[in-house]
């Protein structure tokens, strides 16, 4: 078969790709250049140069397979992929090791202040006396995000004799105490008590923009901050503003919210290091990548099963169950999003009625993948769902049940956050059509059905909520498609499930939140 290299790949996995199919080495190609072409390759390998969108996919009459040599799939168009039947697959741990590795790096030059007294030193400046750094050893490392990237940095960071906590609300206790890491339950508290901070979150809607001047202005004036997850994260003109004005007193930045780049506020200041997204880039990093990416191309060109593939959902899957694998998604999602200060180390997934007589194996790994997605820094799939599971020590108590009260079926996925609260989530498809409908949120019953963008609320049963919340949600321009309350009791405590056509901004849900006198308020993205 043919196989369209469009990035530089490691020459080993071009030998790989080789030894059984005919490869075309074609980098630098424009769009047009790609649609032009792509009718003639059954795989297509790529890295973050070249981007794979629709336009390109439709044009790929024989694609089978787009392999990413590399994490992230961020210039794979993976829905569109999904919809042609074409499998999308990476090297998710290619890295790892070096971006931890560069981490360290760029920790021990912050502390020494390495990259400024060579500068200085090649300029003709013998300044022995103005670079005087500073010791790792019992000083407190705060990892935001204990990961695969943020366990290697802190492993390696013990062995210097550094006192580590962490933030990571989906990693149990148990798991961080074997690894010698307090976990901490905010950012806040992480920024507050740390001497260096390393950032190993992944980038979503709710870490862009986390660390702004408001949280900076936490750190010590002392501490030092760095970034070799994801551009975006750190707000830079913030983080500019703080190390001039003398708030924090170092940075490391290999990571920017545009690149490639050569402007940016951070250039040029004394007390910033700043390398060009180099967390990847040695020689073993791109040689596993390349050898990786090349064996799960094999794989996928031979017809067997790709442990890296993003959009395949595995071996066969029940009749009876497959409707319920995309609500078993959007449970688990909801039940992160509703545990925002993390859940405990057991989630037990319940199967209730009819579905109770299927094998629900697949389906328990369905809502494990919705519970890591929104967590995890890199794509979770039914492949590596159990081992990021694992690594977080989180784990499902599966029961099944052929008793259901009110509906034929219903899944529910039920946990314990980490301040004791239970949090219960349920839903059902209806037929015909298989229509998903959430049946319960916050353990209160519900009937609403889950679309990409929602909100919820508790808040005690009074007249005139529903009318503050539509007008608020007017005012911001943004649409109600369905909503919903359920209540156990009159004037007790309710829940109101919104669908909505957008996201709901943060400050409109603080506003929300306030006007109605909200225990709990979540905007939340099932997608």
């Amino acid at each position: 078969m043919n196989i369209l290299v469009a990035d530089k790949l490691a020459e080993s996995g071009v030998a790989a790709l080789s030894a059984h199919h005919h490869v075309d080495v074609k980098t630098g190609l424009s769009k047009d250049e790609l649609v032009a072409i792509a009718g003639g390759y059954e795989a297509i390998v790529v890295r973050s140069a070249t981007t794979i969108d629709a336009d390109i996919i439709a044009a790929a009459s024989r694609l089978r397979v787009i392999a990413r040599a590399g994490v992230g799939l961020d210039n794979v168009d993976v829905d569109a992929a999904t919809k042609a039947g074409v499998i999308v697959c990476n090297a998710p741990q290619s890295n790892v090791i070096s971006a931890a590795e560069h981490t360290v790096a760029l920790l021990l030059s912050l502390a020494r202040n390495i990259p400024q007294s060579h500068a200085a030193l090649i300029e003709g400046r013998w300044e022995r006396s103005a670079w005087t750094g500073t010791e790792l050893h019992d000083k407190v490392l705060g990892v935001l995000g204990l990961g695969r990237i943020g366990t290697l940095v802190a492993q390696r960071c013990h062995a210097f004799g550094m006192r580590l906590v962490a933030y990571d609300p989906f990693v149990a206790p148990e798991r961080a105490a074997r690894l010698g890491v307090e976990l901490i339950p905010t950012v806040d508290e992480v920024l507050a008590r740390a001497d260096f901070v390393t950032v190993h979150l992944p980038k979503t809607t709710e870490t862009i923009g986390l660390l702004d001047a408001e949280r900076l202005a936490k750190m010590k004036p002392t501490a030092r901050l760095l970034n070799v997850a994801r551009g975006g994260i750190v707000v830079e003109a913030d983080l500019a503003q703080a190390l001039e004005d003398g708030v924090i007193a170092g940075a490391a930045i290999d990571v920017f919210a545009t690149e490639p780049t050569t402007v940016s506020p951070l250039f040029g200041l004394p007390n910033a290091i700043v390398t060009p997204h180099l967390g990847a880039s040695t020689e073993e990093a791109q040689d596993k990548a390349g050898t990786q990416v090349a064996d799960y191309v094999n794989l996928a060109l031979a017809g067997e099963f790709v442990p890296s593939a993003v959009n395949v959902q595995g071996g066969p899957i029940d009749d009876l169950i497959k409707p319920y694998l995309p609500l078993g998604d959007e449970l688990g999602r909801l039940l992160t999003a509703l545990g925002e200060q993390g859940l405990g180390s057991e989630i037990t997934v319940e199967y209730l009625g009819d579905i109770a007589d299927a094998d629900c194996r697949t389906l328990g790994l369905s809502v494990l993948k919705g519970l890591l997605s929104p967590v995890s820094s890199e794509p979770v799939t039914f492949v590596n769902a159990p081992l990021l599971a694992d690594e977080r020590g989180l784990h499902i108590r599966e029961i099944s049940d052929h008793t259901s009260e009110d509906y034929v079926s219903v899944l529910r996925v039920s946990g314990v956050t980490r301040d004791g609260r239970p949090v219960r989530v349920a839903g059902t498809v209806l037929q015909p059509g298989d229509r998903e409908r959430l049946t319960e949120v916050w353990n209160t019953p519900v009937d609403v059905e889950p679309t990409p963008n929602m909100a919820f609320f508790r808040y005690q049963d009074r007249p005139g909520v529903v009318g503050t919340v539509g007008t608020v949600l007017g005012e911001a321009s943004i649409n109600i498609a369905a909503a919903q309350v359920g209540r156990s009791e009159v004037a007790g405590e309710a829940i109101m499930a919104l669908s909505l056509d957008e996201v709901v901004p943060p400050e409109v849900m603080d506003e929300l939140v306030e006007r109605i006198g909200a225990t709990e308020g979540r905007s939340i993205t099932l997608a």
